[in-house]
């Protein structure tokens, strides 16, 4: 048991160390550390992901707090999430006052203008992995030659997509409607 708290730890720890950028820049490393590990399935990955969005908090400590729970029951869940935040307070703390002071500089203003389309890179690939992963009906995922997208996960996408990105739906109201949705397309 104590090598799998040194695991969540490490692979945590890691995460919140090296991804700038949110909660969703930290999806690619966090699959990667999670699939390394074993701590949860593909498909249990993007389960997580929906939960997390629809939960108070933060996406990525959601994350993280339910796959240390999946792993190591509520010690596990608090071992990951602490590593994931440990390394920002660590490094913010110190850093705040020489940012204030020198957030105008020209050489912290191209750094940034360089890891900006970085961040966006990294939630591009995130979005693409639970795309993937999420627009495949789970009969689908067993079946290596069968059409990999399930067209009606791939319709109600596009729809949540069209409707909070050009008509400012509620993104709580598109969960709970794509819920009832997939309750009536899916089956009971």
């Amino acid at each position: 048991m104590f090598m799998a708290f040194l695991q969540l730890f490490s692979g945590f720890f890691k995460i919140g160390l090296f991804t700038v950028g949110g909660g969703y820049a930290m999806l690619p490393l966090m699959q990667q550390e999670i699939a390394r590990y074993g701590w949860v399935s593909a498909a249990e990955f993007v389960d997580i992901i929906a939960i997390a969005e629809m939960t108070p908090g933060a996406i990525a400590v959601n994350t993280a707090t339910f796959a240390g729970f999946r792993t190591a029951g509520i010690l596990g869940a608090i071992v990951a999430t602490t590593a994931l935040a440990l390394p920002s307070l660590l490094i913010i703390v110190p850093l705040s006052n020489f940012w204030e002071t020198h957030q105008e500089h020209p050489v912290l203003k191209a750094i940034f203008n360089g890891i900006r389309p970085a961040v966006a890179g990294l939630i591009g690939a995130a979005a693409m992995y639970i795309g993937q992963t999420a627009l495949q009906y789970d009969l689908l995922l067993s079946q290596k030659d069968a059409f990999p997208i399930d067209f009606r996960s791939l319709i109600i996408a596009a729809v949540v997509f069209l409707a909070v990105r050009k008509r400012n739906v509620d993104p709580i109201k598109a969960i709970l409607v794509s819920a009832l949705v997939g309750l009536i397309v899916f089956g009971f």
